[in-house]
């Protein structure tokens, strides 16, 4: 693992929300033949690899809380995620999840938890990890929560309509 306090030189990084953004949100989704992308997902990951910037994921999981599926479902689907982007030449350089939700069902995930969007715990922790260059990084959801996790780590955040991620995403890394 990199870290932030050695002598690496910082880069910029693009945070994206999973569902949603990366591929539709169907609700609850942990099995990987039920994963649609969202159209340029891929594409658009690749880009920001292309580009030298860091490709994190940090996604709310609250179905481990309401005792849907186990956090091995997540691990194995982002396994899966990420064999897919790099048919590509495309990865991801880290996935972040929140397992927990106040109203869980399962005892051991029902709380409050810093890193559940739109606290900003799963930036913050990647960001104590890589050496990012937080002004020119930014964070891509479909949800308010995700813009405020953004807003309150010190990034910028863009909200994606959920049409084609690679069309929305290219000029913001032109601007950044």
């Amino acid at each position: 693992m990199s870290s932030a306090s050695g002598d690496q030189p910082r880069r910029p990084a693009v945070f994206f929300d999973r569902d949603g953004v990366l591929n539709k949100d169907i609700g609850y989704l942990f099995e990987s033949d039920r994963l649609i992308w969202i159209d340029g997902a891929r594409e658009a990951v690749k880009a920001v690899n292309d580009t030298g910037y860091f490709a994190f994921v940090v996604t709310n999981q609250s179905g481990v809380a309401r005792g849907l599926y186990e956090e091995a479902h997540i691990q194995e689907l982002h396994g899966w995620m990420a064999q897919e982007l790099g048919r590509i030449g495309a990865h991801i350089d880290a996935f972040e999840y929140c397992p927990f939700h106040p109203e869980g069902t399962v005892e051991r995930y029902r709380k409050v938890s810093y890193r559940r969007k739109p606290s900003p715990g799963m930036i913050n922790d990647l960001l104590a990890r890589f050496p990012v260059d937080l002004e020119h990084s930014f964070l891509v959801g479909d949800q308010p929560t995700d813009l405020e996790a953004a807003r309150a780590a010190g990034l910028k955040g863009y909200l994606f309509s959920g049409s084609n991620l690679e069309l929305f995403l290219r000029p913001l890394l032109q601007r950044s």
